[in-house]
């Protein structure tokens, strides 16, 4: 009898251990459902409307990346850990980096990319064993960066190689076409690489080399998106926007105050205008900004005497591309992007501050409340109107305004009245609401008739990054 009952008892407890267990996968895969990001790095690509980003399953994907330029080379293996693991804490999904920068790079562990500086020569050793110095080449590190990166459910947007070799006369066809095609084979079967073809570089020069790496990523690995990353105030779709290997378009505002603007375009801090322009193309592909003005640099970039942009300046650029229509954003950070070194002595552009201490520069933690937001209104239905503002202005006092069909948002840079022409979305009244882009809270304001013209006055001063976000949405 004592038997039989020890017998029942064990058999509850693992009967209770089970349930217990079950609950947990279940709670597990809920929270995969809810959240496709924490599950890994599934596939992605173009929406069907042409204008965004979707994982494979059809969620929404809004494309929110830092540049860490020079992490292959200059970072360790537990800094490359440090580094991703704080950008997924921020929100970030993706990590804009060179692949080769120099024909002269190597890694912080002495390992060289290419052989006698012959970009169609990478220089590779036999095996992958980081306690064997002989076996741990620069691209098993690489690949322990893009295994890393997949923990925490980073993609990596690679640059094959940076502009200023092929610009240089450095590099011909024959060995990019050579390069392009070990890039392929090596990471054929990582699903979590974007190809930045080019690199700061003019796309109407070296036009055939940059044609062949591209073609080569592509087709090789077609699952893999490619796009080109252009020089400052340049866009992709200048010279590759038909061209059937470019998946996204991507423009560099650059890093130039409207009074520093000598280009025909002359968009000046204007990054939205680059928007405008590539998504009414044909067809009709995904576009953003992939480098705007950074954290922490001089304005105009070499001046290191000019002011520095600064956290208010990135939210703006995030905002007003956004709202014009883009995918998704590229934050930037001067000290972040070069890996300044933990030392006095400056580096580029004037650098004076640890990598380490700006991972937590005040810009860098605010740029994941946009993504946040955008994901909460119905995605795909999203479209820019302009029309809903009935005070634009120009510079800093443009307003920049999107909607679905029961919601609409207004951007306002430096605390201004908005003026909004009502009945733009559906419904009789609407609910207004005061969205505050500096730490991602909202406030309501209260209902209005959706009819006539309605000011919305932000609270604070009229003063440059005063920005807030009108909130409308159908009652």
């Amino acid at each position: 009898m004592i038997q039989t009952k020890q017998l029942f008892s064990v058999l509850m407890s693992l009967s209770i251990l089970v349930t217990l267990v079950s609950c947990k996968e279940k709670e597990k895969k809920l929270s995969e459902i809810e959240n496709p990001e924490q599950t890994g790095t599934p596939k992605i690509e173009v929406s069907e409307n042409g204008h965004y980003f979707q994982t494979e399953d059809g969620k929404p994907f809004f494309w929110l990346a830092d540049t860490g330029w020079l992490a292959f080379n200059k970072l360790d293996r537990d800094e490359l850990a440090k580094y991703f693991k704080d950008r997924k804490q921020k929100e970030y999904n993706i990590i804009q980096i060179m692949t080769v920068h120099s024909l002269g790079v190597a890694n912080v562990y002495g390992d060289s990319a290419l052989v006698a500086k012959d970009l169609s020569k990478p220089l590779v050793t036999e095996g992958n064993d980081f306690n064997n110095a002989i076996a741990y080449d620069f691209w098993d590190h690489v690949d322990y960066a893009l295994d890393v990166a997949k923990e925490e459910g980073l993609y990596l947007a690679m640059v094959p190689v940076w502009g200023s070799p092929i610009s240089e006369g450095k590099v011909n066809l024959e060995q990019a076409k050579a390069y392009a095609n070990f890039l392929a084979e090596r990471f054929k079967d990582r699903d979590n690489i974007i190809w930045l073809n080019g690199g700061d570089t003019y796309g109407n020069e070296n036009t055939e080399i940059w044609k062949a790496i591209g073609s080569i990523l592509k087709f090789a690995n077609p699952e893999r998106m490619v796009t080109f990353h252009p020089r400052g105030r340049t866009d992709s779709s200048d010279d590759f926007h038909n061209e059937n290997w470019l998946d996204f378009n991507m423009f560099q505002s650059g890093h130039r105050r409207y009074d520093q603007d000598d280009t025909e375009r002359n968009y000046g801090e204007d990054n939205y205008k680059f928007v405008q322009v590539d998504f009414n193309l044909k067809p009709t592909k995904p576009t953003l900004d992939g480098e705007p003005s950074y954290e922490g640099i001089p304005q105009g970039l070499h001046d290191t005497l000019q002011p520095l942009w600064n956290d208010n300046d990135l939210r703006r650029y995030a905002y007003w591309s956004v709202f014009a229509g883009a995918a998704g954003f590229t934050y930037g950070n001067n000290h972040i992007m070069q890996m300044h070194e933990n030392h006095s002595k400056p580096e580029a552009y004037g650098s004076k501050t640890y990598w380490v201490k700006a991972l937590d520069d005040p810009g860098a933690g605010q740029i994941k409340y946009l993504k946040n937001l955008m994901l909460d209104f119905p995605y795909f239905e999203r479209v820019p109107d302009e029309s809903l503002v009935a005070n634009q202005g120009e510079k800093y006092d443009y307003k920049a305004a999107t909607r679905g069909s029961d919601y609409a948002l207004i951007y306002v840079y430096n605390g201004k009245n908005i003026s909004v022409n009502m009945g733009k979305i559906e419904g009789d009244e609407v609910e207004a609401s005061w969205f505050n882009p500096r730490n991602g809270k909202a406030s309501k304001i209260g209902n209005f008739k959706n009819e006539g013209t309605q000011d919305f006055k932000p609270t604070g001063e009229e003063v440059d990054g005063n920005d807030w976000v009108l909130i409308l949405t159908s009652k």
